[in-house]
């Protein structure tokens, strides 16, 4: 580990907000020289990782996550908490960077000192997370932040990758969501430990109300164990602390039957499998003889001269 990267883990112990940001910036990177210094760097922090909460969130475009969010993190403020916020943002396809920017739309929950927040590209990476989602939650845990939120981009149902690196996924549902419920058996809802319909205030507070009893019953025939349903109002603050109260709970009961630590585990072991096919893909990416052996391969299957099957498992014959 560089002097540099010493001191960037020394300042990040100690709570520096730019350190944090300086870490996650430094795992993200994609140069070979970065990628060791943030190994070591991840290596060195991992002994003070793991105490935190971490509630993952999601939901369809237009349901309020980060009005949600700046709401929601500025009530746990309130009660003692460190919060972080990893946003995950669309990619630009210009510069590969993110396009909204949840800092300028969680102006107020930015400005506490007690608060964090990284918007980070998807950069194309499916399930709704970015590419090093989990080692900034690493990092975030060991800057001192006890509560970490995880914001997915929000396009669809196929955001379930948040589900597999936080301890309670809450899902936010419109009031008008009645159509989502069609699809509900395959759909992301079926994860969800918790769901929230938004933007129960005024004229929405009866089709708010509608909506849950609606998923409710929906629920019910495809769950055996049906997460609990709530309303709120994030404008107004209406409903927060009881889907806080809910969250702490579930995390509680969780705990006290282990399969809080079993969850861990497990996505601690999704994260290596993860990690050894990326690496293993980027290995097949930079090696020039394996790239002709590829070509070879490709070459056979687009030719008619053998199954792609076969053509692969030859190819991985050789490989190992």
């Amino acid at each position: 580990m560089s002097k540099t990267t010493n001191k960037l883990t020394s300042e990040l112990l100690g709570g520096d907000r730019r350190a944090l940001a300086q870490s996650i910036t430094l795992i993200e990177s994609t140069l070979a020289t970065d990628r060791a210094e943030a190994e070591k760097l991840l290596a060195a922090l991992m002994p003070s990782t793991g105490k935190s909460l971490r509630l993952g969130i999601s939901g369809p475009p237009g349901v309020g996550k980060s009005t949600f969010i700046e709401a929601f993190g500025l009530l746990l403020i309130k009660q003692g908490h460190k919060v972080a916020v990893l946003a995950v943002d669309p990619s630009s396809p210009v510069s590969g960077g993110s396009i909204l920017g949840d800092k300028t739309r969680m102006e107020n929950l930015n400005k506490d000192p007690q608060s964090f927040i990284r918007p980070s590209p998807s950069s194309g990476n499916l399930g709704g997370v970015a590419r090093h989602t989990r080692e900034s939650i690493f990092l975030c845990e060991a800057a001192g932040y006890d509560f970490i939120i995880v914001e997915t981009v929000g396009v669809g149902q196929s955001e379930i990758a948040v589900a597999g690196m936080t301890d309670v996924f809450l899902m936010l549902q419109l009031p008008n969501a009645g159509d989502e419920l069609q699809g509900i058996k395959k759909g992301i809802l079926e994860l969800a430990d918790l769901i929230a319909i938004t933007k129960a205030d005024g004229d929405m507070k009866n089709h708010a109300e509608l909506a849950r009893d609606e998923h409710r019953n929906a629920l019910h025939y495809v769950r055996s164990n049906p997460p609990e349903i709530f309303t709120c109002s994030a404008l107004h603050q209406l409903g927060l602390d009881e889907i806080n109260l809910a969250i702490q709970k579930f995390a509680d009961t969780q705990k006290k039957s282990g399969s809080f630590e079993k969850r861990r585990h497990a996505q601690s072991n999704d994260w290596f499998e993860a990690e050894l096919l990326q690496g293993l893909q980027q290995h097949l990416q930079e090696n020039a003889a394996l790239q002709k052996l590829l070509k070879e391969a490709k070459a056979d299957v687009s030719s008619g001269k053998m199954p792609a099957s076969l053509a692969a498992q030859k190819v991985i014959a050789k490989l190992f």
